[in-house]
């Protein structure tokens, strides 16, 4: 699965966007350097119903950003991705 699609499968079982749960994670300070992966997966299993897979591909995004690196894009495998940066603001606003 790629990264993007882990983020729409997010955004499908939560009805949120990933940038609207970046932006929950911030008021709630779980983006501090400080802050350990476990303490933001427990959030998002607790109140979204998230396994650890797409918790911690959100965890990434919550701490890092959106962009990614390049190892998986522009190939055919599993992890394909089409570009370093992720489309945080849904799929039905996501470019074709």
């Amino acid at each position: 699965m790629s990264f993007q699609a882990y983020l729409t499968v997010i955004e499908e079982k939560t009805g949120f966007t990933p940038r609207a749960l970046v932006a929950l994670a911030h008021e709630r300070g779980l983006d501090a350097p400080t802050t350990k992966a476990g303490v933001i997966v427990d959030w998002l299993k607790a109140d979204y119903g998230l396994g650890r897979g797409h918790a911690i591909a959100l965890v990434y995004v919550i701490k890092n950003g959106a962009t990614i690196s390049d190892k998986h894009v522009g190939t055919d495998g599993v992890h394909h991705d089409e570009t370093v940066e992720l489309w945080l603001d849904g799929e039905d606003t996501r470019p074709v």
